[in-house]
């Protein structure tokens, strides 16, 4: 997915050894994953992992993204999809994280099958709505690659000045 694609190169410029970058990272992951928990409902809301990891470093959380618009069930899925997919990711970027900074939100992973009963029951939902489900999480799944796109790019304009 190009969106996916866009994200990591856009979020692979922050520094998550130094402090200050680490800092902008998470100020970027909480302005999309603020509104996104929001709508999409995932399992585990990471928002308080991640104002705790930047109280840590003496941060407040940043004013949230708008709210994209939702258009159903099927968005919320594709939404969700993003936000439980980037767990995994999450997982390999924690070790990058710098000695003595905080990362619980970066470790949030999940338990041991649940990334495959998410897909399971991710399946299960899609199963009767067919294509025009399906194209609809897709749309849901891509507003959230956008809104954290959006995200890193503020972060990275503010920590430029």
């Amino acid at each position: 997915m190009d969106s996916h694609r866009q994200v990591d190169d856009l979020f692979s410029g922050f520094s998550l050894d130094d402090r200050d970058d680490y800092a902008a990272f998470l100020k970027a992951h909480a302005r999309a994953l603020a509104p996104l928990e929001a709508l999409a409902q995932p399992p585990l809301h990471r928002l308080p992992m991640l104002a705790r990891d930047l109280a840590a470093l003496g941060e407040s959380l940043p004013a949230p993204l708008a709210r994209p618009p939702s258009a159903g069930e099927a968005w919320r899925w594709g939404a969700r999809y993003t936000l439980e997919g980037s767990r995994l990711g999450g997982a390999m970027l924690a070790r990058q994280v710098g000695d003595g900074l905080p990362h619980a939100y970066l470790s949030a992973i999940h338990d041991k099958g649940g990334w495959t009963a998410f897909q399971q029951a991710l399946d299960a939902a899609a199963d009767p709505g067919g294509a025009a489900w399906i194209d609809e999480a897709i749309r849901g799944a891509q507003a959230a690659f956008g809104l954290f796109a959006c995200a890193a790019r503020v972060e990275a304009g503010a920590a430029r000045g």
